[in-house]
């Protein structure tokens, strides 16, 4: 309903700008929630030299060794999962769009949609005249691949972090990995799926720019 409502309120009735702009709008709603995951993030990055040496002083005592590192965590105000949130939000709502290209541009299913929204007569899936939006396309994977690396190395930890570290290892490798999954799965769905990855994180690297700039001058 969202999709279509923007579809038919474009003046080009292009579904590839409408997903766009419905991206737009869910980054506004979760706007607060994002920017406090990411100067959540930015915090635990700083923190990794005082939680490296807690490790160090209690390796032979992990109970105590937890009790400190959470203890570290109360003092500076920080909820180690908070990164996790923004991304299980996602699911559902991929999930949702994938529902959409699968079957909900269909004409018979169109007749579903809500009281206020004007029934189009058809969906052309086409973005910018170019890319059938209902197939895969292997650019916009890439694409989606490329910001999910941009994203992921814009907070990878650079401190003096061991290489020997395991949190530090995994970090590093979720940084390649993830994009590499990325490109996979969005290889084989439908572009429109790769074209709201896209969108969402490229809106999320200009917040996340922001919300680091801010924060290392200060503000």
């Amino acid at each position: 309903n969202g999709l279509i409502f923007l579809y038919n309120f474009l003046p080009w009735h292009d579904f590839g700008l409408a997903i766009i702009l419905l991206t737009l709008l869910i980054r506004l709603i979760l706007y607060p929630l994002n920017q406090k995951s990411i100067k959540s993030q930015a915090v635990l990055n700083k923190l990794q030299p005082e939680i490296k040496a807690i490790q160090q002083k209690y390796k032979d005592d992990k109970i105590r060794q937890s009790q400190e590192i959470m203890a570290l965590y109360k003092e500076k105000k920080i909820n180690p999962a908070s990164g996790c949130l923004p991304i299980l939000i996602q699911f559902p709502i991929l999930l949702a769009l994938y529902q959409v290209f699968l079957t909900g541009l269909k004409p018979s299913r169109l007749d579903n949609l809500y009281s206020f929204i004007s029934r189009p007569e058809a969906i052309n899936p086409v973005f910018l005249k170019l890319i059938d939006l209902s197939q895969a396309n292997i650019i916009l994977a890439i694409l989606a691949g490329f910001l999910t690396f941009v994203q992921s190395k814009m907070m990878v930890q650079k401190s003096s972090s061991s290489d020997g570290d395991f949190s530090a290892v995994f970090n590093k490798q979720m940084v390649y990995f993830m994009p590499l999954m990325t490109v996979f799965i969005a290889w084989r769905l439908p572009a429109g799926l790769a074209l709201y990855w896209v969108a969402t994180t490229l809106f999320g690297i200009v917040q996340q720019y922001l919300v680091l700039r801010n924060k290392n001058n200060g503000r």
